[in-house]
């Protein structure tokens, strides 16, 4: 999922790294709707709300919604920042050096969640901040490896280019389908994902309170583990080898 560039990617790749990374945004956006009445997966509300509350002069609400606003762009910006500052470490280190950021950041959310929060007006602010950040992270994360082919924190964006590919793929001036089809596939993946993450996120809350993000942390945790062991393996195939096409030059 993490160790190819936007170049050599395949659908496969883009559908795995979209349905893990669709399940974790839709558990967390329900979590953050029965905890907080927010949404966190995306920022269309919250921008109508920061111009609802301009008008209505509650200058406090214009600047927490702010605040918001620019967490999410914060959470993109640094995501693309981070993998383009650290690629020449390796593909797969800088695609997962945003994944374990989020990580942390939701654990953090976690731990302070089922252990100290005490439903107050500040505490939530700050809780929503938190997870709009991340979702800025992964946001960022998946559409710049997939070189903005995926994008799984949000689905108004989704059901457009599904409208859109629809009709192309059922116009009769169309001729190559294959490529369509496959953007179909994975706009459904996507779609289906992120109401299943949706679903289990819910009931987990309901269940387990804010333990609920230690389950879309661990699905983070396998999309930054899936390609960890086969980079492993073909970094020690080279070190042995290197040895070996050094003694055959040296004979």
């Amino acid at each position: 999922m993490l160790s190819k560039g936007r170049e050599k990617r395949t659908t496969g790749d883009n559908l795995l790294l979209a349905g893990t990374t669709a399940t974790a945004a839709g558990m967390t956006n329900v979590i953050s709707v029965i905890a907080f009445f927010a949404f966190t997966s995306n920022v269309t509300g919250h921008v109508a709300i920061f111009a609802e509350e301009i008008v209505k002069g509650h200058w406090h609400q214009v600047f927490v919604v702010f605040i918001w606003l620019f967490l999410f762009l914060f959470g993109a910006f640094l995501s693309n920042y981070l993998i383009t500052s650290v690629a020449k470490k390796g593909t797969y280190f800088s695609h997962s050096v945003p994944v374990l950021l989020e990580i942390i950041v939701l654990l953090a959310i976690a731990i302070y969640g089922h252990q100290y929060y005490q439903e107050t007006l500040r505490e939530t602010e700050f809780m929503i901040a938190g997870l709009l950040f991340c979702m800025g992270l992964q946001n960022g994360m998946v559409s710049t490896i997939s070189g903005g082919i995926v994008k799984t924190t949000h689905v108004t964006g989704l059901f457009t280019d599904l409208g859109a590919e629809i009709s192309q793929w059922l116009h009769p001036s169309t001729t190559n389908t294959k490529v369509l089809k496959d953007r179909l596939y994975l706009r459904f993946a996507i779609l289906g994902f992120y109401i299943f993450g949706g679903l289990i996120g819910g009931k987990a809350f309901l269940s387990f309170d804010f333990q609920a993000l230690y389950l879309v942390c661990v699905i983070l945790l396998f999309v930054a583990y899936y390609d960890l062991t086969m980079v492993i393996t073909r970094k020690t195939i080279r070190k042995i080898k290197r040895p070996s096409y050094e003694m055959q030059e040296q004979n």
